[in-house]
């Protein structure tokens, strides 16, 4: 196969992405799974973006910055929120079909917003209706193909110029050559014992980027959801911020409400203010969980708005509409991953990024709630448009000797689980690092070392990285840097 780019990825980055290069030539897709498995299709609440009446792309632009915690880039926040009712306008073009209240479109309020701004599509089920609408798109474009059920273990590099990757499928390993390369691979949640990631949101793109000799920026930086259902023998599954805008209530084991201890803003604070907040009920009483109360609302709101929470949750023995849900938090989002400018371009020529597996700054220390979805539409679209200045095919595909091969990623997990999660220190940092290096190398296993490096050198509490032996925030903010062979380093 000789496209002329590839993007790895099927989410809403690599999809928006894949639209925007067809016009340049012709567009492989490669996805791990089948197209319909990322974590875009599992995004609940919604899509952020200032086009309501009462809403200004200033206050988005504040809140933002705000829930970041004083890391964020302030141009790639001015550029996500600037370019916010665009991308809505576009995927409404495309045929998305976001819910409405009589001819108007519907929002919902969601933690650390200062307004009700976030588009939501069949009640809960926003990210699968932008995926499927951006896959609609592409799949109509004669020069976009896609492979499913393919692994690209790593990239082809020439003097630091990525000129193609190495795929992985039933029929053997191939390496693809291609003018450029775009990283849309999604998170890493399943570094974790706990998380509302799919199966195949193992780190992959940081990885083999890593690898490469990529930048790899605030990659200590995860996020934790407050709210994932705890039930014996049920997954991680995710209880949407959107509950809690609907005005869903926290209660801890004794049925207490607990959050204006920890925050002004109650229930809706920033995630990891909230996550914390769980976490210290939780070690107080013992208990391995607290309660998300839905039962005061009105009769039948909870099943006309959340339906497929709803019948997720009572697959799985709990009524919401009847019964508090038993919830604790669970690793989510990665806010930093590989390094990129704001059109998507890393420091290996040919090689971008975008979505969750890149670091722009947009999310800073702590990604607000919503802001995802548009990322992946806002920065897909510029890395594509980016791609397309590579008009030069190179046939050059000289693989990396670095092989990685499978390994004991459940021992990754309860490494990371126990050392790297909500509350971290530095010995227990020092022996993640230690017990890593001890296991054969994996994708899963090198993204949760590079946390651990990371967050042991970054000694302050900022937004999902916090350290109980450095509780309070430096003066300065910085961004942490790694590249492989190199120390971490800060700017």
């Amino acid at each position: 196969m000789h496209p002329d780019y590839v993007v790895v990825g099927a989410g809403v980055a690599g999809l928006r992405a894949a639209i925007e290069l067809a016009v340049g030539g012709q567009v492989l897709v490669i996805a791990k799974d089948s197209l319909r498995e990322s974590s875009s299709e599992y995004a609940q609440g919604g899509i952020a973006a200032a086009v309501s009446d009462d809403d200004e792309v200033a206050l988005h632009e504040h809140d933002t910055l705000l829930a970041g915690d004083g890391l964020c880039d302030p141009a790639a926040v001015h550029i996500l929120v600037e370019h916010g009712p665009e991308a809505i306008e576009e995927l409404i073009g495309w045929g998305a079909e976001f819910d409405r209240e009589g001819s108007k479109l519907a929002f919902a309020r969601e933690g650390a917003h200062s307004r009700s701004r976030v588009l939501h599509a069949h009640g809960d089920s926003t990210g699968q209706e932008i995926a499927r609408t951006l896959y609609r798109k592409a799949a109509s474009l004669p020069n976009v193909a896609f492979r499913s059920y393919a692994s690209v273990s790593d990239l082809c590099v020439d003097d630091e110029e990525v000129t193609g990757v190495t795929v992985h499928d039933g029929a053997g390993r191939t390496a693809i050559p291609a003018r450029a390369v775009l990283l849309a691979t999604g998170g890493l949640g399943q570094i974790y014992r706990d998380t509302t990631n799919p199966a195949v949101a193992t780190g992959d793109g940081v990885a083999i980027a890593y690898r490469a000799g990529a930048v790899i920026g605030d990659i200590e930086f995860v996020q934790f959801h407050p709210t994932a259902l705890h039930v014996e023998g049920a997954p991680s599954f995710l209880l949407s911020e959107a509950l809690r805008g609907e005005g869903a209530y926290l209660r801890n084991s004794a049925g207490e409400r607990f959050m204006h201890r920890y925050h002004e803003m109650g229930e809706l604070a920033p995630r990891d203010v909230v996550s914390r907040a769980i976490f210290a009920e939780m070690q107080k009483t013992g208990a391995p969980h607290v309660f998300l109360d839905l039962t005061h609302l009105a009769p039948g709101r909870v099943q006309s708005r959340f339906p497929r929470i709803y019948e997720t949750c009572l697959a799985y023995g709990v009524d919401l509409a009847r019964d508090p849900a038993p919830i604790h938090p669970a690793a989510h989002y990665a806010m930093g991953g590989v390094k990129t400018d704001l059109d998507g371009r890393t420091n290996l020529r040919r090689l971008y990024a975008a979505g969750e597996v890149a670091c722009t700054g947009v999310h800073g220390a702590n990604r607000l709630a919503s802001n995802s979805l548009l990322e992946g539409c806002v920065f897909g679209a510029r890395a594509g448009k980016s791609m397309l200045a590579w008009s030069t095919h190179s046939d050059r595909a000289h693989l990396l000797t670095a092989r990685v091969e499978p390994g004991p990623d459940e021992r990754v997990r309860t490494i990371a689980s126990q050392y790297c999660g909500i509350v971290r220190d530095a010995d227990g940092l020092r022996r993640a690092i230690a017990e890593l290096q001890a296991l054969p190398p994996t994708n899963m296993g090198t993204v949760a070392g590079l946390i651990a490096r990371c967050g042991l050198a970054r000694e302050e509490s900022r937004g999902g990285h916090y350290r109980s032996d450095y509780p309070n925030k430096r003066p300065v903010a910085v961004h942490s840097n790694v590249r492989q062979g190199q120390d971490v380093w800060f700017a």
